[in-house]
């Protein structure tokens, strides 16, 4: 069935917007009269199909302008829609009622027409990718095939919101460090560009030969003053150069193991990387998707193409017959108690819940460790701008020193 965007005038003359599933647009217009509406603009809103291999800007805008925590918790709102027994398609229609967003209101518009038309969840949902991920798609699928969606979720919804509370910790711990780093850089840049020459013009007069710090400063200071701009083309191009050399291959390789070797850094997305693999792979398994199948969609959540090639490996020789643990336990990019929790599941049938553990585990330590960084970086940076700062005072102070000496 259609749906319908439309704009009408309600009985006390406002005008109001919304959304409307019908065979047609003239019954879509019988729709907004009967509601006491009267329809001033209809205009049919068309989904895009993954399949036509369009990407229409419709699509995009939409996919840009909701959030995942909306998704999360529609995600959870339909599956206590179907505990309750209520039929797929008319908890979709009281999903819409709920919604308040009107760009997530038209995609669960499309979703309940796909499905009206006898097309299966899984695939309604697979013609958003962009909204919908991979593993999202492939934990309904499961759960359609074994009549267990509102299960699946529910575990969809806590899975969602756990990756988000993670992401949003991370960024909450390192945001006011990078700011800090931010404005101090700023203030730097201006205090030597266009401060210290002004100050120091006094002793371009005079004879003496000036201390080295002093020296070192001016001509610093005039560097900046002239060629500011030039720093600035500079840093642009490095950018520029770093992103396209880490889209290369080789460069991609160069930069993933820097990830995780760097110092402080290196253990900590290393950890993060467990995090995930332990809480992505276990509610994947928890909701019936098989081993392999939930390898090759975990592969896609690391970003990393050293991780990404192990999976591979494990991939292989699981279907060889070998175990998992055994295939981890041979990288050096997998932390021994990962494989041990794997191991111990596979033996005890219970590899989910392992998995989870390990997710627990390593969420916790992440976390902890952010907040040690982040306490350690504030008084380094503090540290390292108050240096600057005395070699700047320090420098312009000597030269006055020496003069009074000579005065004297």
């Amino acid at each position: 069935m259609p749906v319908y965007e439309y704009s009408a005038l309600n009985k006390s003359g406002k005008t109001i917007k919304g959304i409307i599933d019908a065979d047609s647009q003239s019954a879509a217009r019988n729709k907004i009269r009967q509601a006491g509406n009267y329809p001033i603009e209809i205009q049919e809103t068309v989904p895009v199909s993954k399949k036509s291999g369009g990407r229409k800007p419709l699509s995009f805008r939409l996919a840009r302008r909701i959030r995942q925590q909306e998704v999360h918790i529609a995600t959870r709102q339909l599956a206590t829609l179907l505990g309750a027994g209520i039929p797929l398609v008319s908890a979709l229609n009281g999903l819409i009622e709920q919604t308040t967003n009107q760009s997530f209101k038209k995609i669960i518009a499309q979703l309940k027409d796909s499905v009206n038309e006898g097309n299966s969840f899984t695939s309604a949902l697979a013609e958003h990718p962009r909204l919908f991920s991979r593993i999202y798609v492939n934990m309904v699928k499961s759960g359609e095939a074994s009549g267990s969606l509102d299960v699946v979720l529910e575990q969809l919804a806590e899975f969602g919101e756990a990756q988000q509370n993670m992401k949003s910790r991370i960024r909450a711990a390192l945001l006011y460090p990078a700011f800090m780093a931010v404005v101090g850089i700023i203030v730097l840049f201006l205090l030597i560009t266009f401060i210290v020459p002004s100050i120091t013009k006094v002793f371009d007069d005079t004879q003496q030969a000036l201390p080295l710090p002093t020296t070192i400063l001016i001509n610093l200071s005039g560097v900046l003053a002239d060629f500011w701009w030039a720093l600035i083309l500079l840093l642009i191009g490095l950018v520029i150069f770093l992103r396209f050399a880490v889209q290369q291959p080789y460069g991609k390789k160069i930069w993933d193991r820097l990830k995780l070797t760097l110092p402080l850094f290196g253990d900590l997305n290393t950890k993060i990387a467990a995090a995930r693999f332990g809480r992505t792979l276990g509610s994947l398994l928890q909701s019936g998707v098989p081993l392999i199948t939930s390898l090759q969609i975990v592969k896609n959540i690391f970003n990393n193409v050293l991780l990404t090639h192990v999976i591979d490996e494990a991939t292989e020789e699981l279907e060889k017959g070998r175990s998992l643990s055994n295939v981890l336990k041979r990288s050096r990019w997998f932390l021994p108690m990962v494989v041990q929790m794997i191991a111990v599941g596979e033996q005890s049938g219970a590899m989910e819940k392992m998995l989870n553990k390990v997710a627990d585990s390593y969420e916790r330590e992440v976390e902890t460790k952010i907040i040690a960084l982040t306490s350690l970086i504030e008084p380094v940076m503090i540290l390292v701008m108050g240096l600057l700062v005395s070699f700047i005072v320090i420098s312009i102070l000597l030269p006055i020193f020496e003069m009074n000496q000579l005065i004297r």
